[in-house]
């Protein structure tokens, strides 16, 4: 049974790399754990007990990675009665796919980005009605990082509030995905943050990227979160209101206490963040 998670709340990723720290580690060292249930979905033995055992200890949200929102090929169907029983097992509330494709023909293993077309607005925003028909609960759908644009008759931030709105849909708002993309792409990323529905974003993600010598950044999640990241989370905060943030480590785990360290960064600036302003500075 997974608890409900609040929206002031820090959380970090289930990795089988981690289970150990995890399990080890108090229980308010973070407010909620976040998995991919395609990576959990029928397994048992050793990983299966710790998932059980952790989902019963924190809230669990949930981050699909194979259903392919934007893709050609026909949904999954038997993937999406698999994710609806596994989310309805451990009573999670917080589920949310990528605005992308992983399958055309088979599954590629890449999460590509669609064109920022209309037409892909329609095409995407009618699967994702059809995956919460189909999961029986609203969805979030997360901006990814790209390193190309395929076709764009309109900005990222547009195609995402159109698939959003046609969809009726929630957002998982990327803040590392928005810094790797502005400078790779030429755009400005507070101003894509000052564009963001408020309304529409159910959490957050943070992590870290790499530098490339030409100034390139790639989106890895196996690196501290940078400063100008964690100046952008604030921002973001600022503008649509503090929501749960996962921070997000998939390889080259450094000691667990170096990751409370970031957990405890986003609790700061969450508190930060609604903390009440002085009279001297509302009034001016």
């Amino acid at each position: 049974m997974s608890l409900p998670i609040s929206r002031a709340s820090a959380g970090l990723g289930l990795r089988r790399g981690l289970i150990d720290e995890l399990l080890a580690m108090p229980t308010n060292a973070v407010d909620f754990l976040e998995c991919a249930p395609d990576n959990w979905i029928g397994v048992g033995g050793t990983y299966g007990a710790a998932l059980r055992q952790l989902s019963e200890r924190m809230p669990l949200s949930c981050h699909g990675l194979s259903l392919s929102l934007g893709g050609p090929d026909p949904l999954d169907r038997t993937l999406l009665a698999q994710t609806r029983a596994f989310l309805d097992q451990h009573q999670v509330g917080l589920y949310s796919e990528h605005l992308s494709y992983c399958a055309a023909g088979g599954h590629v293993y890449e999460l590509l980005p669609l064109p920022f077309t209309a037409e892909a607005v329609r095409h995407v925003a009618g699967r994702i009605a059809q995956v919460q028909d189909a999961l029986g609960r609203r969805i979030a759908v997360e901006n990814i990082s790209y390193y190309a644009v395929p076709g764009a008759d309109m900005s990222e931030i547009d195609f995402i509030n159109a698939v959003l709105a046609e969809a009726d849909c929630d957002f998982l708002l990327d803040v590392n995905n928005v810094f790797v993309n502005a400078c790779n792409n030429g755009y400005d990323a507070l101003a894509f943050l000052d564009r963001v529905i408020p309304e529409r974003v159910a959490s957050l993600h943070v992590a870290g990227h790499f530098d490339e010598s030409d100034g390139f950044k790639i989106d890895t999640h196996g690196a501290p979160v940078k400063g100008v990241v964690w100046a952008l989370l604030r921002h973001a905060y600022a503008r649509v209101g503090v929501r749960p943030t996962l921070l997000e480590r998939d390889f080259n785990f450094p000691p667990l206490a170096e990751l409370l360290d970031e957990i405890a960064q986003i609790r700061m600036a969450q508190a930060d963040a609604m903390a009440p302003v002085p009279l001297e500075v509302a009034h001016g």
